[in-house]
């Protein structure tokens, strides 16, 4: 199959193996393995002295090449490839090669754009990769960060001259004036087609679309280093694209765009389309109906709510404990915080059943509601400010913020306590929802978990995507925190602030009955001497009752 591409975009004749492009405009593309699909270019303009060529598929990889035989040096192999083909004097036409690198068809979208002299090159100060210009972002990602790095472009130059040096280290006549702005673009979330991938991918191939879709995060000098990591998202599509100015002839180019979804389409298991694990969704399920409870009963059944508290504080502490700590499998450890979990709560209302003082419960009520409103605060933009990328800020920061909120709990008890049970038991039901489909509300304790468990976290753009369904969580979110609080507040008006302890109540009436000679109670034996007359009438031995007669005067 030969695919002829043009730049006056007049439509070929039905010509078997034939495909004519304009430069500029998207094609869709089918290959498979040892059949290359040549590309051809002609009619080039003289004063284009560059050009791009960019194939995209959405999970497949597809090998790129100059050559009809593919070698290391003249070859790329991703899902995202392209090739940057400099043009020498009087030339019009150029050639690239495309093929499968596995048994299987693989199809996507391809494009051809042009730059002119003043345009810089991207990648054409590459020294660490295998192509001699590398136009290319590498993407890798991980549960925890996604890491995008690249080559350093070079300044352009016209056809028939040499490029500039990539040795300069300053200037203004070098390619260290040279700027690099990264973008991030979101594909529609919890959509997982190819059809949406393909539509969308078109808006960050050019600088237009780019600019105009994409949102920027951060510009670069050629000073910095290549390299910027994000927040992974596991089946959500992201698009990262970068372009490279000059600031002083006001010119740019696009490298090529990468995308992923932070899984993989092909894994047998808890791959993309399959992402929550079942003992994640049993585990959320049951949380959620109790944070239910919590939300709109917990106040009245204190010692419930106080489980559910422990079991949420002691659980996320001893998660991050042998998660850093141990390499034991993620239902394992799942198992294990549910255990530890569980003996939390029974602790937290044992110290409440013996001590009766609500002082303790509502500190960690408190600190769980102080960590959630912390938590809110760092996932919006203000969590992306350079100073918090410091370790040391980020955390006093965050604890500061996080200790406020108990301290208010203790002035206002009963207050406090309603608050925390609305707004901690309505968010576990978006951390349930979550499990079976998609929303970004988790990551506002996500991220902050992520950053506990690693240390380069910190460095890494925690932009999130705000889609259709997060506004209907937020409003799930809200209506569930107000209507179990007000609904809290009006019942508990009238009662004491907190019930009273168990075990108090337990003394008080012993000590009663001790002392009220009237009360029937009182004249009870004690538990120990009911417990041995009874032990004892078990074995005593009857005796015959014989003849009886009266008695005669």
């Amino acid at each position: 199959m030969s695919v002829v591409v043009s730049w006056d975009g007049v439509t070929a004749q039905n010509v078997p193996g034939l495909v004519k492009f304009s430069l500029g405009r998207f094609q869709k593309v089918s290959v498979t393995q040892n059949f290359p699909v040549e590309a051809v270019l002609t009619r080039i303009p003289g004063d284009i002295t560059h050009v791009i060529f960019q194939f995209h598929s959405q999970y497949c990889n597809a090998t790129v090449s100059y050559d009809q035989a593919p070698t290391p040096n003249t070859s790329l192999t991703a899902h995202d490839a392209g090739l940057v083909s400099a043009l020498r004097l009087q030339q019009n036409s150029l050639q690239w090669y495309m093929e499968s690198p596995e048994s299987k068809p693989v199809s996507g979208m391809a494009v051809i754009l042009p730059y002119k002299a003043k345009d810089p090159v991207p990648g054409g100060c590459n020294l660490e990769y295998n192509l001699d210009i590398e136009p290319n972002i590498y993407l890798h990602y991980n549960l925890f960060e996604t890491i995008i790095w690249f080559a350093p472009a070079n300044i352009g130059h016209a056809r028939g001259q040499t490029a500039p040096s990539c040795n300069v280290s300053s200037g203004q006549t070098s390619r260290m004036r040279l700027e690099y702005d990264i973008y991030q673009y979101f594909l529609p979330e919890s959509d997982l087609s190819e059809q949406v991938f393909i539509g969308h991918i078109q808006k960050m191939a050019n600088i237009r679309e780019v600019a105009a879709n994409g949102k920027k995060l951060i510009t670069l000098s050629s000073n910095d280093q290549p390299m910027v990591s994000f927040s992974s998202l596991p089946g959500q599509g992201v698009i990262y694209s970068i372009i490279v100015r000059d600031p002083v002839f006001n010119t740019s180019a696009s490298y090529v765009p990468v995308h992923t979804y932070a899984c993989s389409f092909t894994s047998t298991l808890d791959n993309c389309y399959t992402l929550g694990k079942i003992s994640t969704k049993v585990f959320f399920t049951i949380a959620s109906m109790a944070g239910l409870f919590v939300c709109f009963f917990g106040h009245r059944f204190f010692k419930s709510e106080l489980f559910c508290m422990g079991f949420i504080f002691t659980a996320f502490l001893f998660f991050v404990l042998i998660t850093r700590t141990t390499p034991l499998s993620y239902d394992m450890r799942l198992s294990l915080t549910a255990l530890m979990g569980v003996v939390g709560g029974v602790l937290l209302v044992l110290c409440w059943w013996r001590f009766g003082s609500p002082l303790l419960s509502i500190l960690i009520v408190g600190l769980i509601l102080g960590f959630l409103f912390s938590s809110i605060l760092f996932f919006t933009p203000i969590g992306d400010f350079e100073i918090f990328r410091s370790d040391v800020v980020f955390w006093v920061t965050f604890t500061s913020i996080a200790l406020v909120i108990p301290l208010i709990c203790v002035g206002l008890p009963r207050e406090g306590n309603i608050t925390a049970c609305g707004v901690v038991g309505g968010y576990t039901v978006i951390l349930a929802v979550n499990s079976y489909t998609y929303t970004s509300l988790t990551y506002i304790t996500l991220d902050i978990l992520k950053r506990a468990l690693n240390n380069n976290f910190s460095k890494a753009f925690t932009n999130i995507p705000f889609q259709g369904i997060d506004f209907i969580m937020i409003t799930v979110w809200a209506v569930l925190a107000v209507s179990g609080m007000v609904l809290q507040l009006y019942r508990e008006r009238t009662r004491p602030v907190f019930p009273p302890s168990p075990y108090m109540m337990w003394k008080q009436e012993r000590e009663r009955r001790k002392t009220n000679i009237l009360d029937p109670s009182y004249h009870v034996p004690p538990l120990r001497a009911r417990l041995k007359s009874r032990v004892d009438e078990m074995f005593r031995r009857e005796e015959p009752a014989g003849e009886r007669t009266p008695l005669l005067l």
